[in-house]
């Protein structure tokens, strides 16, 4: 376990707690808390040491989002997205690159980009679109080349931190080849246009507001230096698209056993034993998700790619989610009114918890994809719909 990196988030989880309501309130983005994680050294938690970073494995990252969830999870969920760009950048091994094509001033220029994380930089995620949601072969954003670069031109949702982060991940489709879908890292700054459309139930203080794009960046900027490796990445890491937001699920859903604890207790409702029950089970509940977000972790960490990893990996983005909103759900019912006025921590967690299943992939889509397995099928290609 990096040591340092989890006793920083248990640190910090209540610096963010303290912060959480007025954000959640305001829908403004938690500046505070993305300083603190700056000064922390977090923004390196997936980088190699080689590099400055922490090279914690997967496993690490899962226990530090749960940790910093517990704190809030808005801040949690757009520092999934920065780790995601980051784990998956320093999980490309020379085998690995070797096999992709990946030329070495590819591999150089990635390692700048997670110095600069290491160093204190971040990363956002823009990949989602209207109408396609975050499925890479429906995307509209296209790319061309230029002298020198590459031209990106489209517009994505979703798009958390927008605004705040230091470069963004961008899938885009080739204009030349519609089935070629790349990544690109687009530096902060001209060309990028944040459109203010955030305002939802949940997670309020995540600012993924839309992102406008009609830029040229450098030939470098092309992640892997090969075109159309998006959905092959897709395929090989699925936990950095899928099962990252499970740790954060997770510690939201403890956030909130505990939220209740305290109400419960300073309510004198503690000698109830209904309520006591409604607790108890939460408090099971949530053991039981995050076990198997550990497991699914441990898996990754030992066998990424493999057939029962990825399993692991899809029955843990299904069951924190869903399990968050149980959870979240029966402990307000236990909390009872006064814990649904605005302000309350349950009240926040509970739309909070409520967005879990929606992320992609979404607990209905997960549920299909462990069943197409459990039939025996290709879960990746035997569905109605396209994954990615």
């Amino acid at each position: 376990m990096t040591v340092q990196a989890l006793e920083a988030a248990r640190r910090l989880a209540p610096r963010f707690a303290a912060r959480a309501a007025e954000h959640d309130r305001d829908g403004s983005f938690p500046a505070e808390d993305f300083r603190d994680l700056r000064e922390a050294g977090l923004f390196g938690l997936m980088v190699p040491r080689a590099l400055g970073g922490l090279g914690a494995s997967f496993a690490e990252y899962a226990a530090v989002a749960t940790e910093l969830a517990r704190g809030n999870g808005a801040t949690a969920l757009v520092f999934n997205m920065h780790a995601s760009v980051t784990g998956a950048l320093g999980a490309v091994t020379e085998e690995l690159a070797e096999a992709l094509g990946v030329p070495d001033e590819a591999l150089a220029a990635r390692d700048r980009l997670l110095t600069a994380a290491a160093e204190g930089s971040w990363y956002a995620v823009a990949m989602s679109e209207r109408g396609a949601g975050a499925r890479l072969s429906q995307l509209t954003t296209a790319y061309e080349a230029t002298a020198g670069g590459w031209h990106l031109k489209g517009s994505k949702t979703f798009c958390s931190g927008a605004g705040h982060a230091d470069g963004y991940l961008v899938a885009a489709r080739s204009a030349a080849d519609q089935s070629v879908v790349s990544q690109f890292l687009v530096p902060a700054g001209a060309g990028l246009t944040v459109e203010p459309t955030w305002d939802s139930l949940g997670m309020r203080a995540t600012s993924s507001h839309d992102l406008h794009l009609d830029v040229t960046v450098p030939a470098d900027r092309l992640l892997g230096g090969v075109e159309g490796l998006a959905l092959v990445v897709a395929q090989l890491m699925p936990h950095w698209l899928v099962a990252s937001y499970a740790a954060v699920y997770v510690g939201v859903a403890r956030a909130a056993v505990d939220a209740a604890a305290e109400h419960l207790n300073a309510r004198n409702l503690a000698g109830l034993p209904a309520v006591r029950a409604r607790l108890g089970r939460a408090d099971a509940a949530t053991a039981a998700a995050q076990l198997v977000v550990a497991e699914a972790a441990r898996r990754v960490d030992e066998a990424p790619g493999d057939e029962e990893t990825n399993r692991w990996v899809w029955r843990a983005k299904l069951l924190a989610g869903t399990t968050a909103a149980e959870v979240a759900a029966s402990v307000l019912e236990a909390a009872g009114t006064s814990a649904t006025r605005r302000g309350h921590p349950l009240e926040r967690l509970y739309r909070d918890a409520r967005c879990g299943s929606l992320h992609p992939a979404t607990s209905d889509v997960c549920a299909d994809w462990l069943g197409i397995a459990a039939l025996g099928g290709d879960p990746d290609r035997d569905g109605s719909a396209p994954r990615w």
